[in-house]
């Protein structure tokens, strides 16, 4: 098969698994080290001519990071697009076996790993209140029904802004300082938050800074993220 991958998660699923598949992928796309694939632009800018050049088997997308208007004209120059939404743990896994059956790929095993590493987390402490942002200028922190949410919550750690309308609402810093949480957790993407960029803006609370890719990619590395993510969180 050839197969273009829109999703930087699910472009590392598939490399991981069966090297060589890829025939395009995004500038986004940085895992695994050494993709030979042809870059097609961003996630919400690809080039859909160039994608329809390539011309692939299948198309991989997902419902948040990809535009429905690109999609769109994926499928209208007769391309196959598979399109997954991943909001929850079991979503993520159920949404991958979905990528690799469609790629005729069987099921690898970190997927198996993955399952297993989340498994046998012991059950979570007493939830803490936290605030999740994910940019600054103007500041976002994660609201409703988001994949990072639940990785966070199996991990004893309740999303202030969970029940907010929006998926990723902006409030002003003033009001997230006002909040009531007893912690903030600080990811370095999409945003890079660091020692220095970031936990200066919320002088009273504790503030983890964690490794993105562990928090909001779902494929290979959530083998390890389910013990990093826990060990930081302690």
């Amino acid at each position: 098969m050839r197969v273009v991958s829109l999703v930087p998660s699910l472009t590392e699923a598939v490399a991981v698994t069966a090297p060589g598949l890829l025939v395009g992928v995004t500038d986004w796309c940085t895992r695994p080290g050494g993709l030979g694939a042809a870059r097609i632009g961003g996630t919400k800018n690809p080039d859909t001519a160039a994608v329809a050049a390539l011309q692939p088997d299948l198309v991989l997308a997902n419902e948040e990071e990809n535009r429905e208007a690109d999609l769109e004209a994926l499928r209208a120059a007769g391309l196959d697009v598979l399109v997954t939404e991943i909001r929850t743990l079991d979503q993520a896994f159920a949404e991958l076996e979905r990528v690799l059956g469609a790629c005729g790929l069987p099921g690898p095993g970190w997927l198996e790993e993955s399952r297993a590493a989340w498994s046998a987390l012991p059950p979570a402490p007493a939830p803490r209140a936290a605030i999740v942002p994910v940019w600054r200028r103007p500041w976002m922190v994660l609201g409703r029904d988001t994949f990072a949410g639940d990785l966070l919550s199996r991990l004893g750690v309740r999303n202030v802004y969970a029940d907010h309308p929006e998926r990723y609402p902006r409030v002003p810093v003033a009001e997230l300082n006002a909040s009531g949480a007893e912690l903030v957790v600080l990811p370095d993407e999409p945003y890079r938050f660091t020692p220095a960029d970031g936990p200066e803006a919320f002088p009273g609370l504790p503030a983890v800074l964690v490794d993105g890719r562990h928090l909001t990619w779902y494929g290979p590395s959530l083998a390890e993220a389910a013990p990093a993510l826990r060990a930081a969180l302690r």
